[in-house]
């Protein structure tokens, strides 16, 4: 897309959706933390449904200290790869605890650190959490940025890198928010619905995929 056209798309996008959110349930900051987490391989309504119960009762890290791997693990047994969530949500909570005192940094390398936060997770987190203009690339954002040639790239790394370059400033903060949606609603691997699509006019993609 040219720099024009990356203008209008965003413009039509904040048109469609002026005020997009994360889809994910949480409660504070430590419960938003281990909702991304578990995010993993996991569709938001999926982790949803499991938080349900979780967040009613435990949303605090000492409260998920007691509750223990064995308690944790029969809250998300639902989901993908729930082993590996429980211990990584449990070495998170450890370490937030003994090295943080409770309270997240703010700085997306020092998130890194985390057990079970790698950097997609750490900027979803300061994304949603402080509104910052941070763009995760996940499956979604990795698949739109190469198809409708924003940022196209090999790597994740490499498309964030790009639209951190080519997404004005003005639509950053939202910006992750609404190429996710448009993803998994809209603009899907399979079938793509390009007849409801907000972003046409704009879109070079529609002709090869129909």
């Amino acid at each position: 897309m040219t720099k024009k056209e990356i203008q209008v798309f965003f413009e039509l996008l904040r048109q469609n959706n002026p005020h997009p959110k994360c889809e994910l349930n949480f409660k504070n900051e430590y419960t938003l933390m281990v909702a991304i987490i578990l995010s993993a391989q996991s569709t938001d309504k999926g982790v949803n449904k499991a938080t349900k119960s979780l967040f009613q009762n435990v949303y605090t890290p000492q409260q998920m200290l007691n509750l223990g791997e064995k308690g944790l693990r029969e809250y998300i047994k639902s989901l993908n790869y729930y082993n590996n969530k429980t211990k990584h949500i449990m070495g998170m909570t450890e370490m937030l605890l003994n090295k943080y005192k409770g309270q997240f940094p703010r700085d997306v390398a020092e998130l890194q650190k985390f057990p079970g936060v790698g950097r997609k997770t750490a900027n979803v987190f300061l994304n949603v959490l402080e509104h910052r203009p941070l763009i995760a690339v996940d499956t979604h954002v990795f698949r739109l940025a190469n198809r409708l040639k924003i940022a196209p790239g090999e790597k994740p790394l490499e498309v964030e890198k790009k639209l951190a370059q080519v997404v004005p400033e003005e639509f950053k903060s939202d910006a992750q928010h609404w190429l996710v949606l448009l993803g998994r609603y809209i603009c899907t691997a399979k079938h793509p619905k390009c007849y409801i699509c907000p972003v046409k006019e704009v879109c070079r993609a529609v002709e090869k995929i129909n």
